[in-house]
């Protein structure tokens, strides 16, 4: 969760699919487990039954707005694993994904200043970026392709 100053502040939920280097940037009204559980319930309906197949396991830190996710295992099949204390590197890809946010983002920077549209547009230009690890494809489009195979299976 990226933009703290305080705990009643917008904040944004980041997530990155590991397989296929997929970033979703999800502003939230705040950094409480409740807003962090309220936009996990959105994608979860937004991606219906198809949700256990594309998201897997979950893996996250230890802050307090995320003490309610293991409740996602016991209403999906999704697993969820806390990274180890001080160990950035358990989450690599959105610890670096969330670096690069900050191109656009400062540091201490109010989410309240940055619309649903401009978070959109980061996430985008996130997501259109030839990566190496994807034999310079783009993460969208390995995203699109992994869930044609997904909603094509019966």
């Amino acid at each position: 969760v990226l933009g703290h100053k305080t705990k009643d502040d917008d904040v944004l939920l980041t997530l990155c699919k590991r397989k296929t280097r997929q970033f979703f940037m999800i502003k939230i009204e705040d950094k409480t487990s409740a807003s962090v559980m309220k936009a996990f319930d959105k994608l979860r309906e937004y991606y219906g039954s198809k949700w256990n197949q594309i998201f897997k396991s979950i893996t996250t830190d230890n802050g307090s707005e995320f003490a309610d996710l293991s409740d996602l295992e016991q209403v999906s099949k999704t697993l969820v694993y806390y990274a180890h204390p001080y160990t950035s590197c358990d989450k690599g890809s959105v610890e670096r994904h969330n670096g690069l946010i900050r191109r656009y983002i400062p540091e201490g920077d109010r989410m309240d200043k940055y619309s649903v549209e401009d978070i959109a547009k980061i996430e985008v230009w996130r997501n259109s970026l030839h990566r190496k690890i994807l034999n310079y494809k783009i993460p969208e489009e390995y995203f699109d392709t992994e869930l044609d195979r997904i909603y094509r299976r019966r």
